[in-house]
């Protein structure tokens, strides 16, 4: 067998293996939309002080999970039934009014789970007012109000949150995203099955440091950003033009996802979901597009309409397709946060820790994947063309699933 046959079958081996490994993780990863509602949930929380020894709460609960959690930990059957037909129906005022009628069950549950300590010592939850319901990422959520009353003046605050935990069963785990303004200090913290409390006494290096981490293992968690950038990264044919696609789309997600958590942007999630998983497709299709037009020459440069940065008309049409789909995507990231605060600066800066987190890993990813593809290009032009194709194939079948699935809500 000439070395020239051979250099061919190991191409085919090499992508027939990388289309079954993306074939099978397309199979895993197509049955995650049908789990992803309730699969993790956000708590939003805003603490204030109007006066010493009074800490006021607002909390901010998706609706169906406070309903089976707090039926099933008070074993309040009439609540789940009432509560669920109020969920199907899709009838705000009868969904508030199932839980009015079950405050108790319902305060218990969340007041067990929530606490707010002063100086050590626990301070005392009273509900103020009825529940109401508002949509928030695409679902109902509760607003429940209460008054902590704390033994005395202190000079910290402490805060623990363990609702909707994974040992619950309902789902894998949660967050609460608390901003407060407590002890003559305004801020924002994350709290997950990690880390359950905090003080208003942490340092600034404490606080800013869970939303680097909460930023880290968002996208980490988020599948279709990771797939999204595996798009990019196979169809980059040189080192800059990853580069320039990766601060493209970092800009422009940057830029919507500051507007969108400081609430000065407002795009329902029945429009993003959709739309970031056909940029999935789009940027993944781009490249097997280019090589059923262009076969073996697919990573070359076209010569004519180069420009700055040395790219070419394509190169530039493809940042401006990944810039518009960036600022899509930073409409994503800011529903991990959904902060409703008004403007300050301790919430920009904890706004921008939270997308350093995402920068990094989504650096770590593009180093560990991009050199070994460009290695293969070099070494194995036919074999590295296969491997590409084969993944933007699979990313761009899953994105499509996704697209499908997210517009008919399924």
């Amino acid at each position: 067998m000439s070395p020239a046959a051979r250099r061919r079958i190991r191409a085919v081996i090499a992508a027939a293996a990388v289309a079954v490994l993306f074939s099978a993780l397309s199979t895993l990863l197509g049955a995650l939309p049908a789990l992803a509602h309730g699969f993790t949930s956000t708590v939003y929380a805003s603490l204030v002080s109007p006066q010493a020894g009074h800490v006021r709460t607002e909390l901010q609960l998706e609706y169906d999970l406070l309903v089976v959690s707090a039926a099933d930990y008070e074993k309040d059957d009439p609540l789940f039934k009432a509560g669920t037909a109020a969920f199907e129906a899709g009838d705000a005022a009868q969904q508030a009014a199932a839980l009015d009628a079950h405050a108790d069950s319902v305060v218990a549950y969340v007041t067990e789970r929530f606490r707010v300590t002063a100086g050590g010592q626990a301070c005392t939850p009273v509900r103020d007012g009825g529940f109401t319901i508002g949509p928030r990422e695409g679902v109902p959520y509760a607003r429940l109000t209460l008054d902590y009353r704390c033994p005395g003046a202190a000079e910290a605050h402490e805060v623990r949150s363990a609702l909707f935990a994974g040992s619950e069963g309902y789902v894998r785990d949660s967050k609460t995203i608390v901003t407060y303004d407590l002890d003559l200090k305004t801020g924002s913290t994350a709290l997950d099955a990690q880390h359950r409390s905090f003080s208003t006494h942490q340092s600034w290096f404490e606080r800013f440091w869970e939303f680097f981490r909460l930023g880290a293992e968002h996208l980490l968690g988020g599948l279709d950003h990771i797939l999204f950038l595996l798009a990019l990264i196979a169809g980059s044919r040189r080192l800059r033009e990853i580069v320039l696609a990766a601060s493209t789309f970092t800009l422009a997600h940057s830029v919507t996802f500051v507007l969108a958590a400081l609430g000065l942007v407002e795009v329902p999630a029945s429009f993003v979901e959709p739309v970031i998983a056909l940029s999935i497709a789009v940027v993944a299709g781009w490249h097997l597009w280019r090589i059923w037009r262009r076969r073996s020459h697919a990573t070359d440069l076209e010569t004519a309409g180069h420009g700055h940065l040395s790219l070419d008309r394509a190169g530039w049409t493809r940042l401006a397709v990944v810039f518009c789909f960036g600022l899509v995507h930073g409409l994503g990231f800011a529903s991990a946060l959904g902060i409703d605060q008004a403007w300050s600066w301790t919430l920009l800066w904890s706004l921008l820790v939270f997308n350093v987190g995402i920068e990094v890993v989504q650096l770590t990813i593009i180093v560990a994947v991009f050199p070994l593809l460009a290695l293969l290009r070099h070494r194995r032009s036919i074999a590295g063309l296969w491997t590409t194709g084969a993944i933007a194939a699979g990313v761009s079948a899953m994105g499509l699933v996704w697209f499908v699935q997210r517009v008919l809500g399924l």
